[in-house]
């Protein structure tokens, strides 16, 4: 297949970028085409282009700026009409907002499939984004095509789990300093409101008033200066607390899977958290998981025996669902025993890239069946 991908950021910020790039590597391994167009520069693309992915940046700006727009769908008008893709998958709703006129006024929009990077509450991105034609939407979990199965028109919507890289069992655990007598319990993301650091504090908080001992290691700061405010909120807040030497906070690291290794316990906060990643990573390296029990982590943790949904992803609730694991030492074990299991039979690199591919196949046989192949050559999309 000739993909052409339309992505919105120029910085790798989380999950979305990571299974990009999952299935740029796996695009390429299966002899697939996959070409990247940037919608803003930056360290992503050069780290693509450096690694021999074709990458192409374009200077987009705000969607309200009508005349940046139409130059920009004008542009990727013309690149649809000189590369002739099998299809145009456009990396998140606000992509689709370019990518989907682009494509049907290259005489493909039957070609188009975007995915979808969040659980859509009807505001005004998704909706838009809805309304403009594809062939297809993917999401990562139930709940995310649920939610995008309410708005309209409908859409064929398909649903592929992300995966996660096996980890390198060379790479030795993090060298920093943590206590060796009481579970460590930790949390990684971009300091954000809806990733939860505060809610997990106070579930610490909660626990220490039950009688119950942990320490808190938070991985991840104020990445891209996304929400300076907040970042700056939780040292206050481990204060505010008392929790102080109960607390290790790193900041930014380049690679969090060595802090991972260090855990007991690794917890995702968001509520809701469209897939999480990151609790895929936690599974690869035997730690027990607990995550919230809506959105995405439903789809692949089965509660009790490959990890732990809380009711919420409120400090009460997150305190009940980590209370039976913090004295059963026995209890962790079991779950990240299974966990493991569950990753590496499910969930690696390589099953997201057969699920995901399997669904572009099947989605451009839907289209050839419709309309036959592109003709590759000079002019405008023809169809055989």
């Amino acid at each position: 297949m000739r993909i052409l991908i339309t992505a919105p950021w120029g910085q790798s910020l989380g999950g979305a970028e990571a299974m990009l790039e999952s299935v740029l590597k796996g695009g390429r391994e299966r002899g697939h085409e996959l070409d990247v167009v940037f919608f803003e520069d930056g360290p992503w693309p050069a780290q693509l282009r450096a690694a021999g992915h074709e990458v192409e940046v374009l200077s987009v700006g705000r969607v309200r700026e009508l005349h940046r727009w139409g130059a920009t769908v004008a542009h990727l008008t013309r690149l649809l009409r000189r590369r002739r893709p099998d299809l145009m998958l456009n990396w998140a709703a606000k992509t689709q907002l370019y990518g989907s006129p682009a494509a049907t006024l290259a005489g493909m929009a039957d070609r188009v499939v975007w995915w979808q990077q969040a659980i859509p509450r009807r505001l005004w991105l998704d909706v838009w984004a809805t309304r403009l034609p594809a062939a297809a939407i993917g999401c990562y979990s139930n709940a995310a095509a649920e939610a995008q199965a309410r708005l309209s028109p409908a859409r064929r919507t398909f649903v592929v789990a992300a995966g996660a890289p096996v980890p390198d069992e060379s790479q030795p655990p993090a060298d920093i300093e943590l206590p060796a007598d009481v579970p460590v319990v930790g949390l990684v993301g971009r300091m954000q409101p809806w990733k939860g650091q505060d809610r997990l504090l106070r579930a610490h908080a909660l626990l220490r008033e039950r009688g119950h001992a942990m320490h808190t290691l938070i991985v991840g700061g104020d990445a891209y200066g996304l929400s300076a405010e907040y970042a700056d909120s939780i040292p206050a807040l481990v204060e505010e607390l008392g929790l102080g030497e109960q607390v290790t906070l790193t900041g930014q690291v380049p690679d969090a899977g060595p802090y991972m290794a260090r855990m007991d316990v690794l917890v995702n906060a968001s509520d809701p958290e469209p897939f999480g990643i990151v609790l895929l990573e936690g599974m690869a390296r035997g730690v027990a998981v607990l995550a919230v029990a809506s959105g995405g982590p439903k789809d692949f943790i089965d509660d009790g025996r490959t990890g732990v949904l809380a009711r919420s992803g409120e400090p009460a609730a997150l305190a009940d669902a980590l209370e039976p694991l913090l004295g059963s030492p026995q209890r962790r074990s079991e779950l990240a025993r299974a966990g493991r299991e569950s990753f590496m039979r499910d969930f690696t690199e390589t099953a997201m890239c057969e699920r995901f591919f399997t669904q572009m196949g099947l989605v451009l046989d839907d289209v050839r069946a419709r309309s036959g192949p592109v003709r590759r050559g000079s002019g405008h999309a023809q169809r055989s």
